[in-house]
């Protein structure tokens, strides 16, 4: 089966044991000859091929996968079982650097609005308790210290980055399904979400931007020059995946 949604991308699917597979065709640079296949924690599988082969070629290479992607979007969809949607109310568990804090939600009229880190817990204090109002504050705290230490982690990034000459305007953006991006210019894009992972996981995240400076696609040569900078990536990547789904809600 396949459709087309969108120029260069198409939605194609494949049968594993009783279930129908869904996956998203989209075209990769000619640099490289491989078909690229990504499952994402919110279950979507998106399959990058050059534009000149045809599907049947993508469908048996996405087909040698098959139990790969099956397990994959099983534990995913485990993983989405047990997220409960945020309430933003004391006793919550909220995410920063890797830990969790307990989220106390105070209610002081005559206080200044905003959040605190204090002893290991994460401090709202609001005018009136509101849900709405508490996502804001900790979005607002979650940006601010993500622009500070993004800026902090770049410059120690680009001491790796030998390629790069001068360093790179830094954007903050919330964005649904990136942790970064880099524009052929050389502007780097962040998640502010991503400053709830592990500084390893930051670390990746900008140098696979950085990477894109040298090499703007996917290329064998961009992964061998991501392996050289950081030789266990795959690991990291695998941990800031694994635990997406947990920090972007």
């Amino acid at each position: 089966m396949n459709v087309p949604i969108k120029p260069n991308r198409q939605l194609m699917s494949f049968r594993y044991g009783d279930q129908q597979i869904a996956f998203e065709r989209i075209k990769r640079p000619q640099a490289t000859s491989k078909v690229l296949i990504k499952v994402h924690p919110d279950c979507r599988v998106v399959v990058s091929a050059p534009e000149d082969a045809d599907n049947e070629m993508v469908l048996s290479a996405v087909k040698k996968r098959s139990r790969w992607i099956y397990e994959k979007l099983r534990d995913f969809r485990k993983q989405l079982e047990h997220i409960t949607p945020r309430q933003y109310i004391s006793g919550e568990s909220h995410y920063y650097l890797g830990k969790q804090y307990l989220l106390k939600v105070i209610e002081a009229p005559e206080q200044a609005q905003g959040v605190k880190l204090l002893r290991g817990k994460l401090e709202v204090s609001v005018k009136i308790k509101s849900a709405e109002k508490v996502k804001t504050l900790l979005a607002d705290w979650y940006k601010a210290r993500a622009k500070e230490i993004f800026a902090k982690r770049l410059d120690a990034m680009l001491e790796q980055a030998l390629w790069v000459t001068d360093c790179p305007p830094l954007r903050i953006l919330t964005m649904q399904t990136q942790w970064g991006s880099c524009s052929p210019n050389g502007l780097i894009t962040l998640n502010p979400h991503l400053v709830k992972a592990p500084r390893e996981c930051i670390d990746y995240v900008i140098l696979h931007e950085l990477c894109h400076i040298a090499e703007h696609n996917h290329s064998e040569r961009f992964y061998r020059l991501m392996s050289k900078v950081m030789p266990k990536w795959e690991k990291t990547k695998e941990r800031l995946d694994g635990m997406a789904s947990s920090i972007t809600s």
